[in-house]
């Protein structure tokens, strides 16, 4: 199976190519801002280096939060273009599940600082959530998890002194493509996971009429 995964949901632009489970190009960009203007050049740059071209594609994923609303965005309308204009399928990614992905070990806890004080968590074997940051260090607490990964993860550290605290601000290209490729067939093109409002509203989310 040759498969392309991007992400541009979090600190990153990422664009990884991989046949059969082995990576044959990768490029990522640590980024705040500037995905859109990324992910076209090094998705060209990654599949010129693999030698693979689109319409050989089995697969693409994307991640699909939670995680910046314009990155994924950008991610998501990039992937589901390249998917129809070669008709390949497409998978979405969770954000923290890609997060959790990236480290080896068992009961991974993944998390991401959401900022005004809240979190975005996905404990071992529960959905991902969005809590304030004392729901989120009780939810830590109680989940016996030994590994902390994200950017979130020095936030809910006092809850378990003795887990591993990794807080990377991206996951890890190989764990991306993995994921790709395990992927259940998907059922209708990915949607966002926001897990809170964006802030930017339309003039009619806002009740401004013209």
């Amino acid at each position: 199976m040759l498969t392309l995964s991007l992400d541009t949901a979090l600190a990153a632009a990422t664009a990884v190519v991989a046949k059969d489970g082995v990576v044959l190009a990768v490029r990522c960009e640590p980024m705040a801002r500037g995905h859109q203007e990324a992910i076209a050049t090094l998705t060209r740059d990654a599949m010129t280096e693999a030698g693979a071209a689109f319409q050989d594609l089995d697969r693409i994923g994307v991640t699909v939060g939670p995680g910046s609303f314009t990155g994924l965005r950008v991610g998501i309308a990039f992937a589901k273009g390249v998917a129809l204009a070669w008709n390949t399928p497409l998978v979405g990614i969770g954000s923290l599940k890609a997060l959790a992905a990236s480290v080896s070990g068992e009961r991974v806890l993944a998390t991401i600082d959401a900022g005004r004080g809240q979190a975005y968590l996905q404990t071992p074997g529960g959905p991902p959530e969005q809590l304030p940051l004392a729901d989120a260090l009780a939810a830590a607490s109680v989940s016996h998890a030994g590994i902390i990964v994200g950017s979130g993860a020095p936030l809910l550290a006092e809850a378990l002194p003795s887990a591993v605290i990794d807080a990377r601000a991206f996951a890890d290209p190989v764990a991306l493509a993995r994921l790709t490729a395990d992927a259940p067939t998907p059922g209708g093109p990915p949607q966002p996971l926001y897990l809170r409002a964006p802030d930017a509203k339309t003039l009619a989310e806002r009740g401004v009429t013209r």
